[in-house]
């Protein structure tokens, strides 16, 4: 078996899990009424659309519902019907941005699933690219996103105001 290690993970693990000690992190930031500052994009009725502090690529996005819940069956009608609008959404706003060759849609359901936020269910949105894992990710240790969030939130923030 072959192993990736992966140590650019562990900030966000450590603070998701520093996070869930102080409260959710996903039920804390949109209370705040600081989008920007939160990287909030977009806020729809049951859901909320935030960049991911810690992304695998440029857009790497979350969809978030408001209410506090941890797995999927528990969603009701009209928070899975908008999360998936919002998805359609984001993923064309990130297709105009950054014309990406794929992306990888889904959720990380419990910690040994890969959920930083293990508590608070939320869908991952993360543009893709041939070759975005690459042999400075996996040697170098390092993940190269060349654009910094405030950037990222700028330019998504702006294109989801039109669509």
């Amino acid at each position: 078996m072959d192993y990736l290690w992966t140590p650019w993970r562990y900030q966000y693990i450590k603070k998701a899990s520093e996070n869930n000690q102080e409260g959710c992190i996903f039920c804390k930031l949109p209370k705040e009424n600081k989008d920007e500052e939160n990287f909030i994009l977009y806020r729809g009725k049951y859901n909320f659309i935030i960049l991911n502090r810690f992304p695998y690529t440029n857009g790497h996005s979350m969809i978030v519902p408001f209410r506090h819940f941890g797995e999927f069956h528990m969603m009701t009608d009209d928070e899975g019907n908008e999360i998936l609008k919002l998805t359609k959404t984001l993923q064309k706003a990130l297709i105009e941005i950054y014309n990406p060759e794929g992306f990888n849609i889904g959720f990380n359901q419990g910690k040994c699933a890969g959920a930083g936020v293990a508590d608070h269910l939320h869908l991952h949105v993360v543009p893709r690219w041939t070759g975005d894992s690459n042999m400075v990710s996996i040697i170098g240790e390092t993940r190269i996103v060349p654009e910094d969030l405030k950037t990222t939130y700028n330019k998504l923030s702006n294109v989801l105001k039109n669509l």
